[in-house]
């Protein structure tokens, strides 16, 4: 579990011992302690079996499927993957490649639902890129964790120049969300429209003929 569901676990188990010590009310009480119940739910943190494989893309987060689409940049043409993550999804971001942080963003920005496709460029948002090395050498992806219409806090654990690990945690976005994640143009999807995935564990797409070894979306 992330330390923030003990830190709102037991706040909120305080306020219920407070309210039944000062009231005597089993309702006063009730009220705390499901909210305690519920932040320490919403703060789980699985383990997961990450998939194995030269350049295979894994999901950064839970959630699902709302857009695949090739899109135009600056650094030329991208496919990307959009994924909504609601209030009961797991929101632990995981680094969709090994390699090393080579870029990391926050641009603050408004707080539009993350289902309008408007919150990818006008929300509060962080973009990370990470460039591939070893089995994932030649790959760079970028994936942004998107602040939604509950979610006020983007937390980001990794940093520029770090090294992470495919499926590594990096990071967390509090409440409703997206993350958006830009793929090379050559990469081969292995999602579409409508799927659910895991954060770690789903396979998002894969360079030229990988056979994934593990969890697909």
């Amino acid at each position: 579990m992330v330390r923030d569901g003990y830190i709102y676990g037991f706040v909120f188990l305080a306020v219920a011992a407070a309210c039944w010590v000062l009231t005597s009310s089993l309702w006063l009480s009730a009220l705390p302690v499901l909210l305690a119940a519920f932040f320490l739910w919403f703060f789980r943190d699985p383990r997961r079996a990450i998939p194995a494989g030269a350049g295979v893309i894994v999901s950064p987060g839970d959630g699902l499927v709302t857009e695949t689409a090739a899109i135009a940049t600056a650094d030329g043409p991208r496919q990307r993957i959009s994924i909504f993550l609601s209030v009961f999804d797991v929101h632990i971001n995981r680094a969709p490649i090994g390699g090393t942080v080579s870029r990391v963003h926050y641009q603050k920005g408004q707080f539009l639902n993350a289902m309008n496709p408007a919150s990818a460029d006008r929300n509060e948002q962080n973009a990370i890129t990470v460039r591939g090395q070893g089995e994932d050498a030649g790959i760079e992806i970028t994936f942004k964790q998107i602040a939604g219409l509950l979610a006020r806090r983007i937390v980001c654990s990794c940093s520029e120049g770090q090294r992470v690990e495919r499926g590594q945690r990096v990071g967390l976005i509090k409440f409703g969300s997206r993350v958006d994640v830009l793929l090379p143009a050559a990469a081969v999807l292995r999602v579409k429209v409508g799927d659910r995935v895991r954060g770690g564990a789903s396979v998002l797409a894969a360079m030229a003929a990988v056979q994934p070894q593990g969890e697909k979306a």
